[in-house]
């Protein structure tokens, strides 16, 4: 017999075979990820570390003016696309009395979400409690505040092992724009963060709930956040 029929006939065993394999390792990896959607903390998403994409958050959030910034925004989005233009999109707390906020906003398809669901930084601009002069101290600095309570939802399912999604940046630094969030002279400067963060893969077109929060314990401050999410068709 033509030994090119042999291995002709073994073609189907041999797709199925693959087929079968491919959909035993897609299992495993589900089944390794408590929390389908949410990119793993020790993965490598969109090119950066949790850690280097939390130092990202911290630049993007301080780059933009007060006036001109989303956490002074309670309701909505009209400064969340502000300096955003990569693959990931950034949603944000919030500086308010309350530490509450409902927004409803429009993202892109196809953009990753990273977010906070509560983070502290220290840096070598600010004063004590948030001061650092190096990075082991800024370390020391970002390491001390007490956090807890921390929760995610996305819609309306709850993310568990939030605990494992604590992430610490690696030394960055910062511009400060005038009229900064800190209310400090314009400048850099370097910091450290500390917090729990998740990254979401893009999200279907369509209408979604990101809720989240946590609290500061040693500020007896929460925050608790929703975003009510239209992700937009192209």
């Amino acid at each position: 017999m033509d030994i090119r029929l042999i291995n002709r006939n073994r073609w189907p065993a041999r797709i199925a075979l693959a087929l079968a394999l491919v959909f035993l390792l897609t299992q495993a990896a589900l089944a390794g990820n408590p929390n389908p959607g949410v990119m793993p903390p020790q993965s490598h998403s969109r090119g950066a570390t949790y850690g280097e994409w939390s130092a990202a958050w911290w630049q993007w959030a301080y780059s933009l003016p007060a006036d001109q910034n989303p956490f002074f925004d309670d309701t909505g989005c009209a400064n969340g696309a502000n300096g955003q233009d990569g693959p990931v999109w950034f949603l944000t707390g919030v500086i308010n009395v309350s530490g509450a906020a409902d927004r409803t906003c429009t993202v892109p398809t196809g953009k990753a979400l990273f977010f906070p669901l509560i983070n502290v930084e220290c840096s070598t601009a600010e004063a004590p409690p948030f001061y650092g002069a190096d990075e082991e101290e800024l370390r020391a600095c970002a390491r001390s505040f007490a956090i807890g309570d921390v929760f995610a939802e996305i819609d309306g399912r709850q993310v568990h092992n939030v605990a494992d999604y604590l992430v610490e940046s690696p030394l960055f630094s910062f511009t400060l724009p005038e009229n900064n969030v800190l209310g400090l002279p314009t400048g850099e400067a370097d910091a450290v963060s500390n917090g729990y963060y998740l990254m979401l893969a893009p999200l279907s077109v369509g209408e979604h709930t990101v809720h989240f929060g946590g609290t500061y314990s040693d500020f007896g401050f929460t925050l608790d956040i929703t975003y009510h999410l239209t992700v937009a068709p192209k």
